[in-house]
C-alpha cells in the first residue's frame, strides 16, 4: 500500500499535466517503513518524449540529499502515461532499478486522470492500493 497526501496526489498530477505532450515525472520520499510519502520531488523528463521518461539525474541527485537531510529516502519514482492506462509499459518494466520502489503511473488518457501505483520485481508487476488522505497521523 501506498499512502500519499491529497496534496501530494494533487501536486503530482498538476505537474504531469504541465508537461505534456511529453511523459512528466518526479521521485516521492517518505518513510519506507510506513509507505507514506511526505514529499514529492518534480524532475526533468530528459528523454523529452510522449512515450518513455528518464529522470534528470541531476534532480535525482538533489531530491535524493533532501530527502535523507530530513529524515526520509526516496521510495520511488512517478511518471505520467499521456495516451495510455496507467500500467507500467516493457519499457517501464525493464527499466525499474530499484524492487523496493513504488513505480507510481498517473494516465492522462482520460478526462479524469487515473493514479495507480505497483511494485515491479524481476520482472513482475503487482499492482498495490493507492490511499490518499487529507491528513495522517503522526508516527510514535
Amino acid at each position: 500500500m501506498l499512502r500519499l497526501s491529497t496534496d501530494v496526489h494533487m501536486a503530482m498530477v498538476a505537474h504531469c499535466l504541465r508537461g505534456l505532450p511529453e511523459e512528466a515525472c518526479g521521485l516521492i520520499a517518505g518513510s519506507p517503513t510506513l509507505d507514506q510519502v511526505v514529499a514529492w520531488y518534480p524532475a526533468q523528463n530528459v528523454a523529452h518524449s510522449a512515450r518513455v521518461y528518464t529522470v534528470d539525474p541531476l534532480a535525482h541527485l538533489r531530491a535524493d540529499r533532501d530527502a535523507e537531510s530530513r529524515g526520509h529516502q526516496i521510495l520511488g519514482v512517478f511518471h505520467s502515461h499521456t495516451h495510455t492506462d496507467a500500467y507500467p509499459s516493457p519499457t517501464d518494466i525493464n527499466q525499474a532499478p530499484d524492487p523496493a520502489w513504488h513505480y507510481v503511473i498517473v494516465s492522462l488518457r482520460d478526462i479524469q486522470p487515473a493514479v495507480r501505483s505497483y511494485r515491479i520485481v524481476d520482472g513482475q508487476v503487482e499492482e498495490e492500493s493507492v490511499v490518499i488522505r487529507t491528513h495522517w497521523a503522526k508516527a510514535s
